[in-house]
């Protein structure tokens, strides 16, 4: 610990010493980032696949790496516009006051970020947090070890330590890292680990933002064309083998459609996915195991398995991709983030039904509906809580950069992406510059207010009613 206390004493006296860095600065720092990826894109490929055992580069390029390049990319077209004081209302007794908001850097932002897009999920952030000002200490996830040891050279080949540093380790280094004073924590990852780093960082009254996750529903509307919703489902279901924070986790969908839908979702499966290097494998040995816990437990409450994908080559996949049917209400299937390839389809007899069976768990990270009946769409909007939705397809929501991202209770506390990252890694200060009417000192500020108290302070009274 006195290490890193000593490591976060020296980046804390670098903020200091340049406290609000100029917009070229911040910019400089966020192309930095950019060049660093465009670099070694052939390389982080080959490392995240060493780590997942298999992930296609195009996979890589298109969930990771285009991301950073789309957030430096708006980032820095926006930043000087994000940088400028926002005017504010001043009531007309305060005469020519004038008030403001200008957005100020918080210091030194702390990142714990996850292993299942151990790139995009640390350097995301990271640019946000650059753009406010700020000096940056990365955490990454010890579970995508290969990738995280990479990033960590590449970001002391590129940054001094003292505008962005990183270290690796596990939990305990994890924990460690929680408790230092932070000016913001940023944590990316489940809900158990997310309350643990929330107690820390509760010692030293840091503020958090915490990305979760919970149980994604798909609803699929009487009114959809279940060919499309099946095509969306499967993408956004087995992308990274369904290792994705707003992967759908099960579909809501009524009874009289469920065997179409099972047809087209085996069609879509083994057009998208049947050669098994373009299926991302589990991350570890611990997460199929998970895998194999949750398909035993529902196996033993009575489900039914219907295998996605036609596998000549037996063994070429470590798992293979699996929907469910007449799953019990009390499986762990239903109870916990899947994080892997494996869909629950469950019947539900209309759209009140849907939204009372949502509205009954912990609020979703992301929600997908599909369908073109209008008012059941509205009924979904409007009556149920989630992070982000995303209409008749998956994922895309989270691409949007001008679209906050970020979840909603159990799924998360604050938001990033775009102007909301921004905002989140600056601290707002308000400011208000008092002048009298006409720029003479008559009624000025309190001046009126002040004792001894008498009719000035009465008419004020009126006045202000």
């Amino acid at each position: 610990m006195n290490r890193f206390t000593i490591q976060f004493d020296e980046i804390k006296a670098a903020f200091a010493a340049d406290p609000n860095p100029s917009l070229e600065v911040r910019l400089e720092r966020i192309a930095r980032i950019k060049q660093m990826i465009e670099a070694n894109e052939d390389k982080l490929c080959k490392t995240l696949a060493a780590d997942f055992g298999v992930r296609h580069s195009i996979e890589t390029r298109l969930a990771e790496c285009q991301m950073i390049y789309q957030a430096c990319k708006f980032t820095s077209k926006h930043l000087q516009e994000w940088m400028k004081p926002t005017q504010r209302e001043v009531p007309i007794h305060l005469g020519s006051s004038q008030a403001w908001v200008q957005s100020q850097p918080l210091g030194v932002v702390g990142i714990l970020s996850p292993w299942n897009y151990p790139v995009q999920l640390a350097l995301v952030p990271a640019i946000a947090a650059i753009a406010a000002g700020n000096r940056v200490w990365l955490k990454p996830s010890e579970r995508s070890s290969r990738t995280s040891g990479f990033l960590a050279n590449l970001i002391s080949e590129y940054f001094h330590p003292t505008e962005f540093c990183v270290t690796t380790g596990g939990p305990d280094v994890a924990e460690q890292f929680s408790m230092l004073p932070f000016d913001h924590l940023f944590f990316t990852g489940s809900g158990a680990i997310g309350k643990k780093v929330m107690r820390a960082a509760a010692e030293n009254l840091t503020p958090i933002t915490l990305e979760l996750g919970g149980t994604t529903p798909a609803i699929i509307d009487s009114s959809a064309n279940l060919r499309e919703a099946a095509k969306a489902i499967i993408y956004g279901k087995l992308l990274n083998g369904g290792q994705t924070c707003i992967a759908p986790d099960y579909v809501l969908i009524e009874e009289n459609q469920q065997e179409a839908l099972i047809q087209e979702l085996k069609s879509a499966a083994q057009a998208q996915f049947s050669n098994p290097e373009e299926l991302t494998g589990p991350i570890d040995d611990r997460q199929l195991h998970f895998w194999q816990h949750l398909v035993s437990d529902a196996l033993s409450r009575g489900a039914n398995l219907i295998p996605l994908l036609e596998n000549p080559k037996a063994g070429a996949r470590r798992f293979e991709p699996l929907a469910m049917t007449n799953v019990s209400a009390d499986c762990a299937i239903l109870q916990e983030e899947i994080f892997g390839p494996i869909l629950p389809i469950l019947t539900i007899k209309d759209t009140d039904a849907a939204v009372k069976f949502i509205n009954e768990r912990p609020h979703p990270l992301a929600l997908y509906w599909f369908g073109k009946n209008k008012k059941h769409m509205q009924k979904v909007l409007n009556e149920t809580l989630s992070g982000g939705v995303t209409i008749n397809d998956t994922l895309l929501h989270i691409t949007i950069d001008d679209l906050p991202f970020g979840g909603v209770g159990a799924s998360g506390i604050g938001k990033y992406h775009g102007k909301e990252g921004f905002d989140t890694f600056s601290h707002q200060k308000s400011v208000l510059d008092v002048k009298g009417f006409m720029g003479i000192n008559l009624f000025k500020g309190t001046t009126v207010a002040r004792p001894p108290y008498g009719k000035k302070v009465e008419w004020l009274l009126r006045y202000l009613k």
